[in-house]
Parts: C-alpha cells; structure tokens; sequence
C-alpha cells in the first residue's frame, strides 16, 4: 500500500511540474514571488523577508548547477572552423533551452525554492515540536513492546501513506502559481510530525 501510494503521487507531481510551464507564462510565477515575498515582509519583517529571498536564489542557483542544462551564453568570436562550429552550437542551445517553457521552468524552481526557503525560515520554531512529537512515538512504541501490546499494521500504513501524500500535496503547492498563506508551510510540517510520530508508535518493535 505505502508503495502504491507513493508511486502515484510521485507520478502526479511529475506530471503537474512538467505541464505548469506550459500553462503559465514565466511572468506568472515571477508575480506570484513577489506577491509572496511582500505578504513575508508584513508577517517577519523586512530582513527576515530579505534573508528568505536570499536563500531561494541560492537554492535555485545549486539546482541551476546540478541540472545537466548547459547556460545560454553567446558565440565567442573565434575565426575558422572552431568560430563556426561554436556559433552554432550557440544558435542551438539558445533555440533549445531559451524558449518560453524552459524560461517557465527557471521561474517554477525559483518559486519552489522560495517557498522552501520560507518553510526552513519557520524549522528553528518549529524544532521543539518535532523532537516532542518523534520522542513520544518512540517511547510509545517502547512501552507497547514491554507491555506486550500488538502494534498495528494499519495503523502505522495509514500513517505514513498520508504523510507521503501530505509531503506531496505541499510539493504541489510549493509549484502553484496560487497564493499560499504564510501560515500553511508551519501547519504542514506540524501535520507530517503528528502523523509520523503515530507511524512510529505502530512500527513493530521485538520486546
């Protein structure tokens, strides 16, 4: 079940990334980062806004490197064969990767990396939470196997197939071009420590 559910939302998510630049221009996810980075700046603040910003365009950056697209740059001017064969290639790679959908798609990482960011912004409050939440799974499941108690398959299943759908319906949301409330990044990692720490206290544990 676990690896159904996983498989599917993972196909999902695929296919919506790879149609979203088509259906929007890059205009549209640009907008939507500043509409965003402005709703940042009222609830943190200006520097705190600025320090989300910065850790996108550096998250897009590294992505930008581990991506085996090569950068659109211009012909050199070297005469001959070598100067022919470089001009072309240029023309190529500019008609190839400097269309509207791959300029969309830069824009969509961008996005995605921004409301990344945000969420990172939020893990130093968040931190305490976690570590309750995954203690208290673990000492669950400790006392089960002391005392003897069945641990349940179901139950522990259930939870993490709606973890990994939850993962993935943030993925989604961090490549829509929609309004996200700044509230929902906290909500979701709140959401995803309840239902593993459940996971965890219904894993078989030899007492």
């Amino acid at each position: 079940m676990i690896r159904i559910v996983s498989i599917a939302a993972l196909l999902s998510l695929l296919v919506l990334v790879l149609y979203l630049p088509s259906a929007h221009p890059p205009e549209r996810f640009l907008a939507q980062i500043r509409s965003e980075h402005q709703a940042m700046e009222e609830l943190w603040g200006e520097a705190p806004a600025l320090r989300i910003l910065d850790r996108a365009l550096g998250l897009q950056g590294a992505a930008r490197e581990a991506t085996p697209v090569p950068p659109i740059a211009s012909a050199s001017a070297a005469s001959g064969v070598d100067g022919a064969v470089a001009r072309e290639m240029a023309s190529v790679n500019r008609r190839l990767f400097g269309n509207s959908y791959f300029r969309a798609i830069d824009a969509l990482v961008l996005l995605a990396a921004f409301r990344l960011s945000a969420m990172l912004e939020w893990l130093p409050w968040m931190a305490a939470f976690l570590v309750a939440a995954t203690a208290d799974g673990a000492i669950s499941r400790v006392i089960k196997s002391k005392e003897f108690l069945h641990h349940d398959p179901e139950v522990f299943a259930l939870a993490v197939s709606a973890a990994i759908v939850l993962a993935c319906t943030a993925a989604v949301t961090f490549v829509l071009p929609t309004t996200v409330p700044p509230l929902t990044l906290p909500t979701v990692i709140v959401a995803i420590a309840l239902l593993g720490a459940a996971a965890l206290s219904s894993f078989h544990r030899r007492a």
